[in-house]
């Protein structure tokens, strides 16, 4: 018969594996929005221009719902879509988030995590990264520290 310490049976049975880190699970859906924006960069403002931006949302946990999902991908759809209907076709410099922040891929990003926050905090979940792409070659991602909550 095998022994096995006190030590690995409450590693096994907490939320830590054995390496001593976390368990997570994520998921991530990617949508689109078009819009439109100037810049003012090294003081000399760029012409307007639009993007076809690109938007990758990713959600984590550390435990699955009875279901064994982090959360259902549709209901995510639908959480991105909302924010992201508030975006598409728009010149995002006249939008009331943006007339006092440039409106860089960052604070795009920065934008659409904290509007996604007000669902999943609910929830008890997390959000790991907001990845925004203003071109197949060019992404910026905002996401927050949670260590120690």
């Amino acid at each position: 018969m095998i022994t096995i310490p006190k030590v690995l049976l409450v590693g096994l049975i907490s939320s830590k594996n054995l390496s001593g880190y976390k368990n997570m699970y994520e998921i991530t859906v990617r949508k689109t929005f078009s819009a439109a924006h100037t810049l003012d960069i090294g003081g000399k403002r760029e012409d307007l221009h639009g993007h076809n931006f690109g938007v990758e949302a990713t959600v984590a946990s550390e435990e699955l719902d009875a279901d064994g999902l982090v959360l259902d991908f549709r209901v995510l759809k639908k959480w991105v879509n909302e924010i992201l209907d508030d975006l598409d076709h728009t010149f995002l410099n006249n939008l009331p988030a943006f007339r006092n922040t440039v409106p860089t891929s960052e604070n795009i990003a920065r934008f659409i995590y904290d509007r996604l926050e007000e669902n999943t905090s609910i929830m008890g979940l997390k959000i790991s990264r907001i990845a925004v792409w203003e071109s197949e070659n060019s992404k910026a991602v905002y996401t927050k520290n949670h260590s120690g909550s």
